[in-house]
């Protein structure tokens, strides 16, 4: 099984903490790492980030709900939007800035609406809810090369089902980071996720 792209959601991580996690992170092959607006100064972790680990992993931002939010994820180095929702303004904008657009999507509707606005690749979310037959069912019926990436409710168990199913790739945010969680604790929880999707 080809192994997915695994984005790493830090909610509620703290520029003062954010470098030597994405440390531990890119150590263990992750290569795209994105902060949540509703973390605290989320901004400067970013610029942090990128400035300390910028050619070595992508970084960018989640729960980016409006245009302006597209520019400052810009101008601190960011280089991928991810949403909750399907916000025409919001992929406009990131498309027009060069930047990847992520958009959350939980209907085949709301897919085809995010494609049609020039989104780069769609997140199935809530993946609890939507499930890998959910995924496959839309897989079904979306164009040919849409990448697809599960988001919610994804565990180093459930990683093959999701792969199996079609998904190009997972975010995960638990498993990987807690809020308060040290650099030390990340390499714990790194530890217990085989990247082929596997438990160590």
């Amino acid at each position: 099984m080809t192994p997915p792209d695994i984005v790493a959601i830090l909610r509620g991580v703290t520029p003062e903490t954010i470098v030597p996690i994405c440390d531990v992170l890119i150590d263990a092959g992750i290569h795209t790492i994105e902060v949540p607006l509703n973390s605290p100064d989320p901004f400067r972790s970013i610029e942090a980030a990128v400035t300390a680990h910028g050619s070595r992993a992508r970084f960018g931002a989640g729960t980016v709900l409006r245009p302006e939010d597209v520019d400052r994820v810009r101008d601190c180095g960011g280089k991928l939007i991810v949403s909750p929702n399907v916000n025409v303004s919001v992929i406009a904008r990131t498309v027009t800035l060069g930047l990847a657009s992520f958009p959350g999507v939980m209907t085949p509707s709301e897919a085809f609406s995010a494609l049609g606005a020039g989104a780069d690749a769609l997140k199935l979310f809530p993946g609890e809810i939507i499930g890998p037959r959910g995924l496959a069912a839309m897989k079904a019926v979306l164009p040919v090369g849409t990448r697809l990436y599960a988001v919610g409710g994804v565990t180093a168990r459930n990683i093959p089902d999701w792969v199996a199913a079609g998904a190009q790739g997972v975010g995960i945010g638990s498993a990987l980071f807690q809020v308060g969680d040290t650099a030390a604790d990340t390499r714990e929880r790194v530890a217990t996720l085989d990247l082929t999707g596997r438990t160590a």
